[in-house]
């Protein structure tokens, strides 16, 4: 019995020692098995991770190619159109120089004309006819020379048309048609402003303006030419009929003054006798 016992009592042991192993056992085999869940649990976020990684390198790097891309395409094309414009400029430019050589070759056909025909007048002695052509001659491209010979001739033509306007006048003024007069002179005037004979057309101007009662534009005239003229024998004369002018007008503190004027500066002038006389009578009557 005592045998017995203690091999059941063995047994019982060893029965309880193997439920204790096998639950150890069991206890083991889900930590086990729970460790590898997590573990796979993890593996499957770092693959996640490595994924989008991955994904988000590539987006980012097709970014960056589309870019650069994108720049080089907009350097090719500024490049392409900067040398596109730069042959259209050339071109315009060259178009502009083959039309102003054309404008050039046509000008200066027309110019040759002009000078031609300047030149027939000139030989044929029409001064008129060449003073009336030479203002739109004038916008002719003309060479220097041309222009100097024909600039030359019309200062002649104005010269001679003004002294021919300048005795046309005299004559007038000799017989006494005083607007025929007055038209020849002003002509001489305009043609030739400068000429010698100047100062004598402007003061037989005067005349024929005071002789048609136009005192008021006889007396500026005057008083320029008695002031100062570069024919100093008419000053006197001037200075002699402005002050008849001035009397006409009745502008007696004018005319006085001018009186005295005249016999302080021309003492030995032929008029000096009249002018005292007329300085006399007008201090007594006005």
């Amino acid at each position: 019995m005592d045998e017995s016992g203690r091999e059941l009592e063995e047994l019982r042991r060893e029965v309880v020692e193997s439920r204790s192993l096998t639950i150890k056992t069991n206890n083991l085999v889900n930590a086990l098995a729970a460790d590898l869940k997590s573990m796979a649990k993890r593996q499957q976020q770092r693959e996640r991770g490595v994924w989008l990684n991955n994904a988000t390198i590539y987006v980012v790097s097709v970014a960056v190619l589309l870019v650069v891309l994108k720049i080089a395409w907009d350097a090719r094309v500024e490049a392409v159109t900067s040398s596109a414009n730069t042959r259209l400029a050339r071109l315009e430019g060259v178009e502009a120089e083959l039309e102003a050589l054309k404008s050039r070759s046509t000008g200066r056909g027309e110019s040759s004309k002009t000078a031609g025909e300047l030149y027939e007048l000139v030989r044929n002695n029409k001064q008129k006819e060449l003073l009336e052509k030479w203002p739109e001659a004038q916008k002719a491209n003309l060479t220097k020379t041309e222009r100097a010979i024909f600039e030359d001739a019309v200062s002649r033509a104005r010269s001679d048309l003004s002294l021919v306007a300048y005795q046309e006048g005299l004559d007038h003024v000799r017989t006494g048609r005083w607007h025929e007069a007055r038209q020849a002179l002003e002509e001489s005037l305009r043609l030739d402003s400068n000429a010698a004979h100047s100062p004598q057309a402007q003061y037989n101007l005067a005349l024929a303006l005071k002789s048609l009662g136009d005192q008021r534009k006889a007396i500026p005239i005057l008083m320029k030419l008695s002031e100062a003229s570069a024919d100093r024998e008419v000053m006197d004369d001037a200075l002699f009929l402005l002050a008849e002018a001035q009397i006409e007008i009745k502008a007696w503190n004018d005319a006085k003054s001018t009186l005295r004027s005249f016999i302080r500066r021309f003492p030995k002038s032929p008029y000096i006798n009249d002018v005292r006389m007329k300085s006399a009578e007008i201090n007594l009557q006005h």
